[in-house]
């Protein structure tokens, strides 16, 4: 299964390593691939990487985390430019998915909960994933 994790869910499953959202990052570890641009990929550094999460989880965790993300992660090239959700700042979920052919998009969204399916592309939540229904 080729799948978009947004930034968020990577973060929670980071930072609640026993939570829904870390459950679906395994899932979608196991069953597939992840799916990266650049955009996402820079996004998801600067996030994990702000001072408020020192608290919770040590820098070197989070290196780690991206490493293993980093070892099973597919680069996609955006060619494709979407401006189709209500969130122009989630359009660059939207353009992974398009141009890395995803099956799915793991988000907690609503913006882009909203848009399921697109392109036949299935939207859908970590407890949704997991559920086998994205």
């Amino acid at each position: 299964m080729r799948c978009v994790v947004d930034t968020n869910v990577l973060v929670s499953a980071i930072v609640f390593p026993l939570s829904v959202p870390r459950q679906a990052v395994d899932k979608a570890l196991s069953d597939g691939v992840l799916l990266f641009s650049d955009f996402t990929l820079d996004e998801l550094k600067e996030v994990l990487f702000r001072s408020k999460f020192d608290r919770y989880v040590s820098r070197e965790e989070r290196a780690l985390f991206l490493a293993q993300i980093g070892v099973a992660a597919e680069f996609v090239h955006i060619i494709q430019v979407v401006r189709e959700c209500r969130d122009q700042n989630d359009d660059k979920f939207l353009e992974v998915a398009l141009n890395g052919r995803a099956d799915v998009i793991i988000t907690g969204d609503a913006d882009l909960l909203a848009m399921s399916p697109w392109r036949d592309v299935a939207i859908a939540t970590p407890a949704t994933y997991l559920e086998g229904k994205g």
